[in-house]
């Protein structure tokens, strides 16, 4: 599994387990993110207004969630993985965290689920093409994808923007379009 599937699959994992009786675990996974706060690693992810009051999750390498803070808005924070390259702490809300769900099980999206991802830190450098590629080649269209939110579960919202291979990532484009996974990225910063 990718690194970006990982976070994925963590974050709709997260949807799933934060409805359950899951119980916060304070400081539950030992040398995660390098000794840096995970908490604040999440919460830079969003605006505060979001991510101040969101459930913060945080997995291990094994894949096993631990609830670092129960949230009160429906909204569901995690911290940078240290395993990927750059900075890609992301906060989601519920329909985001089923369009990820879908994504990561190969899957239809849910219709009429429309959700919001933010990035704030930037994410993970990605394919633009291939929902599934783990690293860059010549044919897969990787791109930096900067500071960003994302916009899922909409095919209406895509239309007139650019779905190029080679987008402009300082102007919002179509990501994995062609695929039941297309989504609008909206840069908040140039890359």
């Amino acid at each position: 599994m990718t690194s970006m599937v990982s976070i994925l699959f963590a974050g709709a994992a997260t949807f799933a387990l934060s409805a359950s009786t899951a119980t916060a675990q304070q400081g539950g996974i030992s040398g995660a993110m390098g000794g840096k706060d995970p908490i604040a690693s999440a919460q830079s992810a969003a605006p505060l207004s979001i991510s101040s009051k969101a459930n913060i999750v945080q997995f291990d390498a094994k894949g096993a969630m631990t609830v670092l803070r129960k949230g009160t808005n429906g909204w569901t924070c995690m911290p940078d993985a240290p395993d990927t390259p750059g900075p890609d702490p992301m906060c989601f809300d519920a329909n985001a965290g089923k369009w990820a769900e879908a994504w990561v099980g190969h899957k239809a999206p849910p219709a009429g689920a429309v959700g919001v991802m933010y990035m704030l830190e930037g994410g993970t450098d990605a394919s633009n093409i291939d929902p599934y590629a783990t690293k860059p080649t010549a044919e897969n269209a990787w791109i930096n994808t900067g500071p960003h939110i994302m916009v899922v579960g909409s095919k209406e919202i895509l239309a007139g923007y650019p779905s190029g291979a080679k987008p402009d990532t300082s102007a919002p484009y179509v990501m994995w379009a062609g695929t039941p996974y297309a989504h609008l990225m909206i840069p908040v910063k140039t890359p």
